[in-house]
């Protein structure tokens, strides 16, 4: 029998670290939560998730050297999936607070939410799906994600999932992907999405 492949989890002092690994354990890896370079170098893939500010979350991932390990494997071809403000941090910058960058590794910029009558947005939300992508195998186009935002990546050219309020509620490029919502909260179609970040990483 072979092993689950190890998802590293990034720990880089915030998150919702807990719900995303037994999201993982669910769907059939074996996720590691771990601020060790050499661990995200020996995993299978990597996840990205936070919950937060933009800026003292960069802060964070700089001082502790993983946003460029991140950024260097992720360029090397390790899959990389960011979630809520673990995928904001995967954008070149951010307006949050003034001027920040981000990682880079996916094109655009993260503005304030328009075309909501509530910010923050919190709750269940329509994605359409505005692009073919690994991110939605089995998943039906106009499926409910779970939000909770303030801020998200305005329009990109790696958005592939789109919602009233997100004009990139999901975005990939190459082995790099991420969602606005929490997948890890939103039911079946949700786990759905960590099982085809999965396998990817098993490709």
């Amino acid at each position: 029998m072979t092993d689950p492949p190890v998802i590293a989890i990034v720990d880089y002092g915030v998150g919702n670290l807990r719900s995303v690994e037994r999201a993982l354990l669910h769907v059939g890896a074996e996720p590691l939560i771990t601020s060790d370079p050499g661990q995200l170098e020996r995993a299978s893939g990597i996840v990205l998730p936070g919950v937060g500010a933009f800026a003292p979350a960069q802060k964070k991932l700089s001082e502790g050297g993983l946003g460029r390990e991140v950024v260097e494997l992720a360029r090397n071809g390790k899959p990389v999936l960011g979630v809520c403000l673990g995928y904001q941090l995967l954008f070149e910058e951010s307006e949050e607070g003034g001027r920040h960058e981000g990682l880079g590794l996916l094109p655009g910029r993260v503005v304030a939410v328009e075309g909501s009558e509530h910010v923050p947005v919190i709750g269940w939300c329509r994605v359409r799906q505005i692009a073919s992508s690994t991110i939605w195998s089995g998943i039906p186009d106009g499926a409910y994600f779970y939000f909770v935002h303030s801020y998200g990546p305005g329009a990109s050219e790696s958005s592939v999932g789109a919602a009233d309020h997100a004009p990139a509620a999901a975005a990939c490029s190459d082995r790099v992907m991420g969602t606005q919502f929490h997948p890890e909260k939103s039911g079946p179609d949700g786990l759905r999405v960590y099982k085809n970040f999965l396998g990817m990483c098993l490709a």
